[in-house]
């Protein structure tokens, strides 16, 4: 066996909130919704698309937010992901431990713990 890549990534949510995930991961963060199959659709839960993977949003009747287990987003743009939660009224954790990269940690709007980060150095990818 040769395990080729990440499919999909998935984080729990609470029920019903599926609109809220859509301003969250949609609005703020910038990703595209994409359908889940219909035989998933009754679940509730929304999918996002992300690069050739996906991050799934799952109804958890027993949610609880993800604290210390996190996903982690490498973006273009780390100064405008920080404004882009600040008004949306998600607080950027700033956190410089590694070196050569720019981070910061974000809850999303259940409490599951984001980190989003950033080469310091552009030519270091």
């Amino acid at each position: 066996m040769t395990i080729l890549r990440i499919n999909h990534v998935q984080l729990a949510m609470p029920r019903g909130l599926e609109n809220e995930a859509r301003r969250f991961y949609g609005e703020v963060l910038g990703l595209r919704e994409i359908p889940k199959p219909p035989a998933l659709a009754a679940r509730g839960g929304v999918w996002f698309e992300l690069g050739d993977a996906q991050l799934h949003l799952g109804v958890d009747a027993d949610f609880r937010p993800a604290k210390k287990a996190h996903v982690a987003f490498e973006v273009a743009d780390l100064d405008s992901a920080i404004v882009r939660c600040q008004a949306a009224g998600h607080e950027p954790r700033s956190d410089d431990r590694i070196q050569g990269l720019r981070r910061f940690f974000v809850d999303d709007s259940f409490g599951n713990r984001l980190e989003l980060m950033e080469a310091s150095d552009p030519r270091s990818r």
